[in-house]
């Protein structure tokens, strides 16, 4: 062949390679190009799986007209391709039936009759990554000359340009097709948000668009809502999504939280411990935020470095949607809380004329005024009472602890706290009662630098009774936070004396205390001296020795000395009726203040 006719040919050759539609048909036409115009009799294109020590056959040029089936599939041992990508040169083989070195043609040779193998590397890979070489066959005994390897090169090069074309239409394809489905993802999100779907459907509907696994956790309603197993040799998807959402729960609600308030998006590790397990697996958490409010987290499960452009553009539109759909439950739950709050106050303050207006009014929001109630009313320490986040989360701490106890109780947020209307049909005694403020209070102190005052008050019987129960509540919190209480308190400790320190300023209460017994207080604190005790048994006897002897089992000579030392030291004078007055009134002031503490 003259050098004008293999331009010719080359020209031929690129056409019928460049004729294919995807890269089946390249490789089919680009070996049939070889075989015909380097006029070669057989030929095929194989793919290389080094891992496995295979070479696959993906076109075959073979214009016999008896079919028979051949194989697809060589071990490399027996094959030239592994030696020609290795050292990226041709492999000659002048007469494979003479060939020692490879066994499989020498072989194949005589069943299919042939006798010269010629085997190319071709520098691109198939849609798996495996590397192709071009073999072709002779019926004779072939010299191969340079110009021979020039020519069917070039040819080879030809189809290395052509299948990389093809790549590169395949990624774009790929490409337009991951955009159109994850723009589909994002109406079909959208369209879920506007119908007003639940979070739960949209969290299940993210969870099956996303390929890793994901968890969606809700601040608002804490709730844990699992897709895909994370870690399928310990729990299967279905025993994953039991555990995420009950015995799992509080460890992603409390790591869900710690990650938001950091605001980092950062690849980090999450530990989770059950009964059974013990799990690290590492996490990327994104806060999920409206209008400046954290209203929940996404938890997505992956160890690979960075996501795609269109995986992030999924996840982003996923965040937003479940956001929204987060804040329209903070948005309902504000506007009930208003409108519960609202009658609430109508009550307390007697703010309304006809009575079934208010029963009406609390039925359609929940409540009960009707019958017979009792008010546990919680007051947030002051440092956390303008937090927007903290009646959420008492609601659903305080709806927890009510359920558990079969308690059928009403809800209302109020500024700066909390009130729990607990139905007298409840059937709660007063040390059950103690027992469920005190329970209230451990758990909200979870919640805040220190626990909420919280308070049961006396049975509402009637609309009437309300507002006089409504003060006397607000007092006995004035008192508690006047003497630095906190937890829960009874009305039980509130005698007449706390009244009166609550009616006056609680400064002066406590300047007063401090001037009349403050250095006999400090005194038996740091030396272990019974004075104050001594002085208010005295008191108490009536300024009698012996009977205040008696009562204390002392001997009087020891009561006396203690008085004496008590004047020496500190000045005490018990002369005057006025003196005494002032004594005991600063010793109940000072137990009032001692027990409110304690």
């Amino acid at each position: 062949m003259d050098q004008t006719s293999r331009i010719l040919s080359l020209r031929d050759v690129a056409s019928q390679i460049n004729s294919g539609g995807d890269l089946e048909t390249i490789l089919h036409q680009l070996i049939a190009g070889a075989c015909r115009h380097a006029h070669w009799a057989l030929g095929s294109i194989m793919a290389i799986d080094a891992a496995h020590g295979y070479a696959h056959v993906l076109a075959r040029y073979d214009p016999t007209l008896l079919q028979r089936p051949l194989p697809n599939k060589w071990e490399l041992a027996m094959s030239p391709s592994l030696i020609a990508l290795q050292r990226n040169e041709p492999v000659y083989i002048r007469d494979a039936r003479e060939s020692e070195e490879f066994p499989g043609y020498r072989k194949e040779a005589f069943e299919r009759d042939y006798r010269t193998v010629l085997v190319m590397p071709m520098n691109c890979e198939d849609f798996e990554g495996r590397p192709m070489v071009l073999s072709v066959i002779a019926r004779q005994v072939t010299e191969v000359s340079e110009l021979d390897l020039a020519f069917l090169g070039m040819i080879t090069h030809l189809g290395t340009i052509a299948v990389e074309r093809e790549h590169r239409f395949h990624a774009a394809r790929q490409s337009a097709e991951s955009l159109q489905q994850v723009l589909g993802a994002h109406s079909t999100l959208l369209r879920h948000v506007l119908s007003d779907g639940s979070v739960y459907s949209l969290s299940k509907m993210l969870a099956d668009m996303v390929p890793a696994p994901l968890v969606v956790v809700d601040f608002t309603t804490n709730q844990v809502i699992a897709g895909k197993s994370p870690a399928r040799t310990e729990y299967d998807d279905d025993a994953w999504q039991k555990a995420a959402s009950s015995t799992l729960a509080p460890q992603l609600l409390k790591f869900s939280r710690e990650q938001t308030e950091h605001a980092d998006d950062e690849k980090t590790s999450l530990f989770l411990r059950d009964d059974r397990h013990h799990l690290t697996l590492p996490v990327q958490v994104a806060a999920l935020i409206v209008d400046q409010q954290t209203v929940g987290a996404l938890v997505i499960f992956s160890d690979q470095p960075a996501f795609t452009d269109l995986e992030k553009l999924l996840l982003e539109s996923g965040c937003f949607a479940l956001s929204v759909q987060m804040m329209r439950s903070v948005i309902r739950f504000r506007s009930e809380t208003r409108t519960r709050a609202e009658l609430f106050f109508d009550v307390v303050e007697a703010r309304w004329k006809k009575a079934d207006d208010v029963y009406q009014r609390a039925q359609r929001l929940g409540l009960d005024f009707k019958n017979a109630q009792q008010l546990v009313v919680i007051d947030f320490p002051k440092n956390e009472a303008s937090y927007d986040g903290d009646t959420v989360d008492v609601e659903r701490v305080v709806s927890r602890i009510t359920q558990q106890q079969s308690i059928n109780a009403g809800m209302v947020a109020i500024e700066g706290g909390f009130v729990c209307l607990i139905p007298e049909q409840a059937g709660l005694g007063r040390e059950k009662l103690a027992k469920l403020t005190k329970r209230i209070a451990d758990d909200l102190a979870h919640h805040f630098d220190e626990a909420p005052l919280v308070l049961a008050s006396e049975t509402c019987s009637s609309l009437g009774d309300y507002p006089a129960i409504w003060e006397r509540c607000g007092r006995m919190i004035r008192i508690a936070r006047s003497f630095g209480s906190t937890g829960a308190i009874s009305s039980d400790g509130f005698g007449p004396l706390p009244m009166l320190v609550a009616a006056s300023d609680a400064q002066d209460v406590k300047s007063f205390v401090h001037e009349s017994i403050g250095e006999i207080a400090r005194h038996d604190r740091e030396n272990g001296t019974p004075y104050l005790e001594t002085l208010s048994m005295f008191l108490r006897e009536g300024c009698r020795n012996q009977a205040c002897a008696d009562t204390m089992g002392l001997h009087v000579t020891t009561l006396r000395y203690r008085l004496t030392r008590m004047q020496e030291l500190f000045g005490i004078d018990l002369e005057t009726a006025n003196s005494r007055f002032a004594i005991e009134l600063a010793i109940r002031l000072y137990d009032v203040m001692h027990n409110s503490r304690n």
